[in-house]
């Protein structure tokens, strides 16, 4: 397994920007592929966007897609993911999250996770 910790997170006003990252350690980065999750209160975990492992493709939720950009550094071990146009709907805490194989939007295919960031978006 590979250990992930995210950073980056903040208080925001809708239509700010904020740009999250996930360093990861104990294993070979780029033999994993990588994903951003997001959890507001009350509410289950969902898929936000995720990415290859040579960061050739990228995946993203509807709600998200035209807002927000997912990349990486394999030389860097770190992900991003750039977050535009922010909404309070976007509020919530942000977790990355590694797996050897899989569906990218799955999120039982993910076998590590990182502890998360809080995002808040005022109106």
């Amino acid at each position: 397994q590979v250990q992930l910790v995210e950073s980056g997170g903040g208080l925001v006003q809708a239509g700010g920007s904020l740009r999250l990252s996930c360093v990861v350690s104990g294993r070979t980065f780029g033999n994993y592929a990588m994903g951003w999750f997001r959890q507001a209160s009350g509410k289950e975990r969902e898929f936000v966007a995720a990415i290859s492992r040579s960061g050739g493709f990228t995946y993203y939720a509807d709600s998200v897609k035209g807002r927000f950009i997912i990349s990486r550094d394999n030389a860097k071990n770190t992900m991003y993911l750039q977050m535009n146009s922010l909404k309070p709907e976007d509020t919530a805490v942000y977790l990355c999250a590694a797996r050897r194989g899989g569906s990218p939007f799955e999120i039982n295919d993910y076998d590590s996770w990182g502890q998360g960031t809080q995002v808040t978006v005022s109106s």
